[in-house]
């Protein structure tokens, strides 16, 4: 898509040109049909009704976006995914890393940043710079089966994502999900009184 290139080259969380003076001039906005327009603000908005505006949020100092947002409008298919604050997001792009983990076998075709075993990118914009270089790839949305026949329900759009492993998420600095907190072995389990029984009666 032409909206794709200057969304990865747009510095976000700048202050808007704009609405510089306001609280709310921070640029975390992105308008996907006025490309020209770089980040936006929250002020902005009604210059953009009815547009398609996606949100960015920042993890470590690094942009990322939520598949939720993403994955409507491109196929992100083999790009690594990750939990921040319980939502799952794709940075838009690569993020330097001094030297890979130990014992890691599968790393990114563009950047050679750690991945798991089931991606290829770290990032969009490694993404896209594989589709430059190989003809398998692209960020195309094709029709799923279930949308070209209505004989059952589509599948749920995030079925499609492996879940990132704890470990991986300490080793990129990531907010994991907050494991329940465990049951006390006393809770839900109290022990039934006996049935009172009376001294018998002396005659």
């Amino acid at each position: 898509p032409l909206w794709l290139k200057p969304l990865l080259a747009t510095k976000f969380f700048s202050s808007c040109r704009i609405h510089g003076v306001s609280h709310k001039c921070e640029c975390n906005l992105f308008c996907l049909e006025c490309t020209g327009s770089g980040g936006i603000c929250s002020l902005c908005l009604p210059q953009h009704k009815d547009h398609h505006v996606v949100q960015i949020r920042r993890s470590s100092y690094h942009d990322v976006i939520r598949v939720s947002e993403i994955q409507k409008v491109l196929d992100i298919t083999g790009v690594q995914t990750y939990i921040i604050n319980s939502a799952r997001v794709v940075f838009l792009n690569e993020r330097p890393q001094p030297r890979p983990a130990k014992g890691v076998t599968n790393t990114c075709e563009s950047c050679e940043r750690s991945l798991l075993d089931t991606f290829r990118f770290c990032s969009l914009g490694c993404k896209l710079d594989g589709i430059k270089r190989h003809g398998d790839l692209s960020f195309v949305l094709q029709p799923r089966p279930q949308e070209l026949t209505s004989e059952r329900p589509p599948m749920s759009s995030t079925s499609n994502f492996s879940t990132v492993s704890y470990h991986h998420l300490l080793q990129d600095n990531m907010s994991p999900r907050t494991p329940p907190p465990i049951a006390s072995h006393r809770s839900g389990c109290k022990r039934r009184k006996g049935i009172p029984h009376r001294a018998p009666l002396e005659g």
